[in-house]
């Protein structure tokens, strides 16, 4: 696939199905989250005006935004209390393990791309993120994309251990950590759009989705 701004080789999808169907398998929970954030990446990169291939990088970004979580213990993961200083130390080395994860095919530029939003995720604007600690548009604008729905997400779906928000508490949420947490214009973006969202016709390119492929 390929457009005026850059091109996806021909054998993305099939290395993104192999790579999610691992996830699937090691941890279902996570890799629906990842479906679902690699959606939303595309969708709020789309309306915040990037073009049709940072899209798709937002868009493969977000899928395998936590793909390295199959690394760290489901002790951990599905922990329902806060979790201790270690514990929280190996929860934060996820965003490395992504990185890893996906380095090797890094010999092509589109997945080169990637891999500065799939580190980048969560670190904050304010700079007190992880793993770098860099700040403002220091942070690749689709690793910004991502905290943002990533953060929608986590707290709006219903776990195990604890219910979903209602989106109106979440868009609270990501209202009062705007600026600090989120990018305030990705933030201004989000609120305006995601309320439409389920109520737009899906495109070609979203149904062609290689989620759609696995699930």
């Amino acid at each position: 696939m390929s457009s005026k701004w850059g091109n996806i080789p021909s054998w993305a999808y099939d290395s993104a199905k192999s790579l999610m169907q691992t996830l699937k398998t090691v941890d279902p929970e996570t890799y629906a989250h990842c479906c679902r954030v690699g959606e939303l990446s595309r969708k709020l990169a789309r309306d915040a005006g990037l073009n049709e291939y940072e899209q798709k990088l937002a868009e493969f970004a977000g899928l395998f935004h936590d793909i390295g979580k199959m690394g760290v213990s489901q002790s951990i993961i599905a922990k329902p209390g806060k979790l201790d200083p270690a514990e929280q130390e190996i929860m934060r080395s996820h965003p490395v393990m992504s990185e890893q994860i996906i380095k090797p095919l890094a010999n092509h530029k589109f997945f080169e791309q990637i891999l500065p939003a799939i580190r980048g995720h969560h670190e904050r604007v304010d700079g007190t993120g992880y793993p770098d600690k860099i700040a403002g548009d220091k942070i690749d604008v689709i690793a910004r994309v991502i905290l943002v729905v990533d953060t929608y997400d986590a707290m709006s779906q219903t776990r195990a251990y604890r219910k979903g928000l209602p989106d109106e508490v979440v868009y609270e949420e990501l209202v009062r950590c705007s600026g600090t947490q989120f990018d305030s214009q990705l933030v201004k973006v989000f609120l305006q759009a995601h309320p439409n969202w389920s109520s737009q016709k899906n495109d070609q390119e979203t149904e062609n989705l290689i989620i759609r492929k696995i699930a």
